[in-house]
């Protein structure tokens, strides 16, 4: 059994502790803000635990700690060991992965849009996570069929002018930046449209093309203008799918919570200008005996930890 006397060692500093039981595996992780103190509350005298935690508190044969700078390194440091440890008593969000996110890379002269599983501090633009990855896809399929901006991952540097360009050109899928078909200011138009579509400004975007193809008619530009048309046409048809919406025109996530015996079914409904584009369900396991809102700050830890959400 663990010795509380230990505790007195602990330092009173922000950081996190690793509960292990008598065969030294890990059977808890948690954060705290002073761990002297909150590893100490396991085993004040006379004080009433819950059952999970009593049975936790009776199984604990070691206790270690990592010292953090910040309360905000100890709450993702957790996260990454809850992740990796998945403990017994820790509540775990089942088939946990890395949900994927639609990179614009604005740090480049011709941005690309590509998919990856990290958010790296690049100066490229991040968008997501999406935990459906095929409609994230397919979304991205229907943006460049509209603005077509490049995929690939070619050094535009050193491709010779005179290559021919790739099949995503001739599909309309790419306006081919790499055999200067397009110039960076006009393809720059068509990475600022992206990007305002993917933030959720699709009201504004209308608005901006719309502008654009009143400027070009004026001028008599009536080519430019008939692209701006198709443009406007082909986002409108887009968001005539879109069938729930809201007055209030806020980005938010709603979260609707149903509990099991041990397990809470949680739905989590993407809401971006009022309107909900995408929902999602989870599982969580060892939530018996916890409270709503544990389980709920338990979730948000580990849905959110890393994200970057329109």
């Amino acid at each position: 059994m663990f010795n509380p006397e230990r505790i007195d060692t602990f330092p009173e500093k922000p950081g996190v502790y690793i509960m292990k039981d008598k065969s030294g595996k890990v059977i808890y992780v948690g954060k705290a803000v002073s761990l002297k103190h909150r590893v100490r509350s396991y085993f004040k005298s006379g004080d009433s635990l819950p059952p999970k935690v009593s049975s936790m508190v009776s199984h604990i044969e070691d206790i270690e700690y990592i010292v953090t700078d910040s309360e905000v390194e100890a709450l993702i440091l957790e996260c990454n060991l809850i992740k990796f440890y998945r403990p017994k008593y820790n509540i775990l969000l089942k088939d946990d992965k890395h949900y994927p996110y639609i990179k614009i890379t604005t740090n480049e002269p011709f941005p690309r849009i590509e998919v990856v599983r990290r958010v790296k501090k690049d100066g490229a633009k991040y968008f997501g996570p999406y935990v459906d990855a095929k409609a994230m896809r397919e979304a991205i399929d229907v943006l460049r069929k509209i603005f077509p901006i490049r995929s690939c991952k070619k050094d535009l540097r050193r491709v010779p002018l005179k290559e021919r360009p790739c099949l995503n050109y001739h599909i309309k899928l790419c306006a081919a930046p790499c055999q200067s078909f397009i110039s960076e200011e006009e393809y720059g138009e068509l990475v600022k449209n992206v990007v305002m579509f993917l933030e959720g400004k699709k009201e504004q975007l209308l608005g901006h093309l719309k502008a654009k193809m009143e400027e070009a008619a004026s001028s008599l530009n009536f080519e430019a203008a008939a692209v701006y048309r198709d443009q406007i046409a082909a986002l409108e048809k887009v968001l005539e799918k879109q069938k729930i919406s809201s007055t209030d025109l806020v980005d938010q996530d709603i979260i609707a919570m149903a509990r099991g015996f041990d397990t809470t079914c949680l739905t989590v409904f993407f809401v971006r200008e009022g309107n909900i584009i995408e929902r999602e369900p989870f599982i969580l396991s060892n939530t018996e005996g916890a409270e709503r809102k544990e389980i709920l700050a338990a979730f948000i830890k580990q849905f959110y930890d890393g994200a970057s959400f329109i």
